[in-house]
């Protein structure tokens, strides 16, 4: 058996992320690992329920051995067998993200000898998570150029704090993964802001569009706002950026307590500073991208992408994947800008 890889879940970011990725790791590796003071800076440590979803998830598909799993637990230790693909339903029974989920199995999955069939219950389009239409517009279509073939289907969306959304992920996995570029973004060809309510008056996604319209000078008919069916209320609003070679989407959601146009500036903030610079991916898509090009990496190929300067989601990230995987990982600071270019290898 490999030597059990020992995690501080309260390193660099210190969130949810290093679970995730974690467990993502050691189900490819079939490295066991044991992670310690699981989110001890936040100000609700240990395991919440999403996160708890996600190792549930992890030891259903790999016939995992894991001891501390409970809700609030600093600690686990998880010892993973041979990947099973196959169809698999999971509930994360609250509002947290259902995105988080697939994202944490999905590599194990894209990676094995059969395809699988994954519906997942819980938040679709949560505040701190990639929503629903982030996996399917901007991330997915990016994987499918690394090998495999995710097709979603969404069944429902959901809300925090009432949740209940629920969406299929149909994987086709690929045995070998190849180099992904991502240099130049390309030309922009459509732009739209989208407000999505539900069970909420249609006037609040109405203020965020003309609220995004007007401070970025873009015509009405580039904005819509849908009324779509939930279990509880709920606001998101996005913009999608479509280049030739990418699609970035940024989302606000809309809160409690909180003015639509406030929300509608948090968008138009993240908007203004990527078509300001010539990032190929934003902050977020470039966190997604590290597991993807490392495993990439791991087997020969790898890759590049030129991005805002990395959040510290993404420096936690790299730190996780050198833990596991023999990579080279550059950040080369692009002059006369704050972007930089990563680049992931095999080391030498």
């Amino acid at each position: 058996m490999s030597p059990v890889i020992t995690i501080d879940g309260s390193q660099g970011e210190g969130g949810g992320q290093i679970v995730r990725s974690s467990l993502a790791l050691s189900m490819v590796t079939g490295q066991p690992i044991q992670i310690d003071n699981i989110r001890a800076g936040r100000k609700k440590p240990g395991l919440k329920r999403q996160h708890l979803t996600a190792l549930q998830a992890a030891v259903a598909i790999s016939n995992a051995e894991v001891e501390g799993v409970e809700p609030g637990t600093s600690q686990f230790s998880f010892t993973p067998q041979a990947v099973q693909p196959g169809e698999y339903y999971f509930s994360v029974g609250t509002a947290g993200s259902a995105t988080l989920v697939l994202q944490t199995i999905l590599p194990a999955l894209m990676l094995a000898d059969a395809p699988s069939t994954v519906t997942i219950e819980g938040g679709t389009h949560n505040q701190w998570a990639p929503p629903y239409d982030f996996l399917e517009r901007a991330y997915l279509p990016l994987l499918k150029r690394v090998g495999p073939e995710v097709e979603l289907t969404l069944h429902r969306r959901g809300f925090f704090p009432a949740g209940g959304g629920k969406f299929t992920a149909y994987i086709k996995p690929c045995g070998k993964l190849k180099q992904l570029d991502l240099l130049q973004r390309g030309t922009l060809k459509k732009k739209t802001v989208e407000a999505l309510v539900a069970k909420l008056p249609p006037k609040i996604g109405n203020r965020e569009v003309q609220t995004i319209l007007r401070h970025l000078r873009w015509p009405e008919s580039q904005g819509r706002v849908r009324e779509v069916d939930s279990i509880g209320p709920g606001n998101i609003v996005q913009i999608f950026l479509e280049f030739a070679n990418v699609c970035e989407v940024i989302s606000a959601c809309g809160r409690q307590g909180t003015p639509a146009e406030a929300v509608a500036k948090e968008a138009v903030v993240e908007a203004r500073e990527f078509l300001d610079s010539s990032a190929v991916v934003g902050q977020h898509l470039a966190d997604q991208l590290l597991l993807i090009l490392g495993l990439s990496a791991a087997q020969g190929n790898g890759g590049a992408f030129r991005t805002l300067p990395l959040t510290q989601h993404s420096l936690t990230h790299i730190d996780v994947l050198k833990t596991f995987l023999d990579l080279d990982i550059t950040i080369e600071k692009i002059k006369e800008s704050n972007e930089v270019i990563v680049r992931l290898s095999k080391s030498l």
